[in-house]
Parts: structure tokens; sequence; C-alpha cells
């Protein structure tokens, strides 16, 4: 796996900190630092995601596709999947994620909470590798529920 990243400024000049992040599979994304009046000298613009919140964001990816496929693969009429997660980072540098919580909302046609709670299981302790890493520094948590549509 790859990754190039490019620091790109921001709105055409050399003093933002903006980047552009092009992925091994061809894909661009843009990142961006906050735009903070009491701190200028940081740069961001606040024109595209954190990277922490990339890092937060590909954890979530990585684990509802793991749930989304376990789910499927057991047969069960899964329609749809949302991880909200919410974090918290530590005080001093380096502010490494502490504590992470993934609330899963699964819906479909009678999807057993047995099913999707041994799915979550089963990414959170072996099949996820962003949140196991993640899980080296941060305490994670998971909570679930599943709508009937």
């Amino acid at each position: 796996m790859e990754c190039t990243v490019n620091w790109t400024g921001g709105l055409g000049t050399r003093s933002g900190m903006g980047f552009v992040a092009e992925t091994g599979s061809g894909h661009t994304l843009m990142m961006d630092g906050a735009a903070d009046a009491a701190k200028p000298e940081l740069g961001g613009q606040n024109l595209a995601p954190r990277p922490l919140e990339l890092l937060l964001a590909g954890a979530g990816g990585c684990t509802a596709y793991d749930v989304v496929l376990i789910l499927k693969r057991g047969r069960h009429a899964v329609s749809g999947c949302t991880v909200k997660l919410t974090a918290e980072r530590a005080d001093a540098d380096p502010r490494v994620f502490t504590r992470i919580n993934m609330h899963f909302t699964v819906t479909g046609k009678a999807v057993p909470a047995t099913a999707v709670e041994r799915a979550i299981a089963m990414s959170h302790d072996k099949d996820c590798s962003a949140s196991i890493m993640l899980g080296k520094t941060a305490q994670i948590s998971t909570s679930f529920e599943v709508l009937e549509v």
C-alpha cells in the first residue's frame, strides 16, 4: 500500500497548510488545518478535513465495511449501516486518540441483534486493521442499535 502527500499551501499560495494525498489506488483527497485567528502562523484555512479526522473516518469506514460484509455473508438482509465515531485526544503532544466510541446503526429486515453484536466484535477483535492499530493508544468502545425497515 502506498500514498503520496503533496503540500499545496492554500488558495494558490505556499503560505497555507493544505495538502493533497494521492492513494496507491489512484484516488485523491485534500487535507487542511483549522483556521485559527489566535494562531495564524499555523496556516490552516479550514478548506478540507484535518488529517486526524481522516484517520478517524478511515477507522469508521474499515469497521463498517467489515460489519456489512460479515452480515451479508451470514445472509442477513442488511440494507444500511452507519457508524458514528466520537474521539477524545490527549491534552499534551503527541495528541493521540485516547478514547474512541463507535456507535453503529444497522438497518435491515429481521437482522438479529446477536448477529450485529457478533459482526462488530469480529471487526473490533480481528478484522479491522485501522481500529486495531488505534486500539494501541485509545480505549475503543462500541455500541449499536438495529432498526427494522
